[in-house]
């Protein structure tokens, strides 16, 4: 039963390591068009469908730049944008509201959005006219983008190997102790990622508007993707509590261990006999038969064996 209650006492922490793990993975797929789900997930989505629809009526501008902005992307520009963790996808807005991803760039480690690039005004005219705040927050982004990926690859790589170490704890509170070890460093990346990307992604959102706003162009947002992000973190650090509470609970030890091939212990109640050894050297099962006259009270022969009267 000792092994069998160990292995009921790591299933919780097991069950949520495999839960992170499972968020994360979602986190490094999410942005997709081949599926509804994932296509989903996303940080920050930018919505230019209004600068594409209507961009005569744009007020309170730049000529220059709003001339440049319409010659070189009005024909090229797509309704919206979503940025995930390795690429980024476009699309077009439907009749009902919705829109349709058309496009996703291949992924690649430590991605992060260029729009300038990505709307072709790189190399151009217009490249010189975005303002001067969007251009400092990217700048800040690209730097900030590889420490967060490597943060989510980290953690994702610590709690895949958390789940396999994790088959150890089953065995002994060593094999919890190393887990525990494993578990606290994915517990401080995956942490360590969702508030980076969070922090990071709230930062952008609030350059794009601020810089973007007199073109129409406005970003939000990816609800989805933060809540898995932090899903992956809440998993994270109940997994390294249970797994910590694992190396002083369920030891896995028999009760009976100790006692195997002894057989029970029988507690001695006061004033009882004890059989004890002929100081002849003869057996008990001999005792009879040695030269050493056995006698009763009485002053008898008899045939019981030789006992010791102590109070216990």
């Amino acid at each position: 039963m000792g092994k069998v209650g160990r292995a009921a006492c790591i299933v919780t922490p097991m069950a949520l390591a495999i839960a992170a793990l499972v968020c994360l993975v979602l986190v490094f797929l999410g942005n997709s068009k081949s599926s509804s789900t994932l296509g989903d997930l996303y940080f920050l989505k930018a919505d230019t469908s209004e600068f594409r629809s209507n961009p005569l009526n744009i007020s309170g501008v730049d000529d220059e730049l709003l001339a440049a902005l319409q010659t070189t992307v009005d024909s090229d520009l797509k309704d919206i944008y979503t940025v995930g963790l390795m690429n980024y996808c476009d699309g077009n807005k439907n009749s009902t509201g919705g829109y349709k991803l058309t496009y996703c760039s291949p992924r690649k480690s430590a991605y992060y959005f260029d729009p300038i690039s990505t709307w072709g005004l790189n190399n151009t005219a217009v490249e010189g006219l975005v303002p001067d705040s969007l251009q400092n927050g990217l700048k800040i982004y690209r730097k900030v983008a590889k420490w967060m990926y490597a943060a989510y690859a980290v953690a994702l790589a610590c709690n895949a190997i958390e789940i396999v170490v994790g088959i150890l704890a089953i065995f002994s509170r060593w094999g919890s102790f190393l887990t525990t070890f494993v578990s606290t460093a994915a517990t401080i990346f995956t942490v360590a990622a969702s508030v980076t990307s969070t922090a990071l992604y709230v930062t952008i959102m609030g350059t794009f508007n601020s810089a973007l706003k007199d073109y129409n162009i406005k970003a939000s947002l990816g609800g989805k993707m933060l809540a898995v992000t932090w899903l992956a973190s809440a998993f994270a650090i109940g997994a390294g509590l249970f797994w910590m509470l694992s190396t002083c609970c369920c030891s896995g030890r028999s009760s009976d261990k100790h006692n195997r091939g002894r057989g029970p212990v029988v507690e001695k109640a006061p004033y009882t006999y004890e059989r004890v050894n002929s100081p002849f050297g003869t057996s008990n099962n001999n005792a009879t038969n040695s030269n050493v006259p056995l006698r009763d009270m009485n002053g008898q022969h008899t045939g019981y064996e030789p006992y010791s009267h102590r109070n216990v």
